[in-house]
């Protein structure tokens, strides 16, 4: 078995699809108007509007702008300047700026539209980057 992607479920998906080309530099590609994935080696990041919900079951399966448990993590080669790159365009999305972590990641961590958080992290000690190798 693989992992495989993280969904996020949007009321305004074209709004989502903007913020994460521009934080990741990265395109997304749009399948549908309901459906884009942002693919990278490891996973994908998938962005579906509330009316996919209608092929799971109906509303109540997901409530988007809810999730107070997850964290959407992107590791990038640099933390501190991609924090420098978005610090303004993020404003006080930002939570934590760069910070080094006790696990030996720098990290960033920032709110996404719908008020997701996303954490921005380069592995720093050798223990870090060996378990991403």
């Amino acid at each position: 078995m693989n992992f495989s992607s993280v969904r996020v479920i949007t009321q305004d998906i074209k709004r989502l699809i903007q913020f994460y080309e521009y934080v990741t530099g990265m395109p997304l590609r749009q399948f549908t108007d309901d459906f884009a994935e942002l693919r990278t080696a490891a996973a994908t990041l998938a962005i579906g509007s509330t009316r996919t919900l209608q092929l799971f079951g109906g509303d109540d399966i997901a409530a988007a702008a809810s999730n107070r448990s997850v964290i959407l993590e992107f590791r990038v080669d640099d933390v501190d300047a991609e924090y420098q790159k978005l610090a303004d365009f993020l404003g006080d999305a930002v939570v934590q700026k760069p910070t080094t972590m006790p696990w030996g990641n720098r990290s960033m961590l920032f709110r996404d539209p719908d008020g997701n958080l996303v954490n921005f992290f380069t592995p720093i000690t050798p223990e870090a980057m060996a378990r991403v190798q």
